[in-house]
């Protein structure tokens, strides 16, 4: 067996790996996962949370859309706020992972569409950049 550390969106996590070679068959182990350090468990969304905010996208405005279904774990920016390209500005989780959605481009955020709890379908209106 061979330990590792690998780090998945932020969370490290220590794992042993057991090498197989040629006409060798592995032995069967259950395994769980825990990461490293204390993370935040994702927080569950409220009756008035289970939804996106609707709100008007200027025309001229890059979307950035959420890319599957989830729920938005942290929302990092607010309207006016100024974003470089690469920028997290929320943190989606799915799956039980977190998926971290950045700015296409630099600009500064026209709207917000989404609150921190809320359910999102893929393909909805995160938020807008101008």
């Amino acid at each position: 067996m061979r330990k590792f550390y690998i780090t998945v969106n932020g969370v490290s996590y220590e794992v042993e790996v057991e090498e197989i070679t040629e006409g060798v068959q592995p032995t069967p182990r259950t395994v769980t996962a825990s990461p490293n350090n204390s993370a935040q468990e994702p927080m569950k969304p409220t009756q008035s949370q289970t939804s996106s905010v609707l709100k008007e996208v200027p025309s001229d405005a890059t979307i950035v859309d959420a890319p599957m279904q989830g729920n938005a774990w942290k929302v990092l920016v607010k309207e006016g706020d100024k974003v470089k390209k690469g920028q997290v500005l929320i943190i989606l989780e799915a799956m039980k992972m977190e998926n971290e959605i950045m700015s296409p481009i630099d600009g500064v955020i026209a709207s917000v569409n989404v609150v921190e709890g809320a359910s999102v379908n893929g393909g909805d209106v995160l938020v807008s950049i101008k």
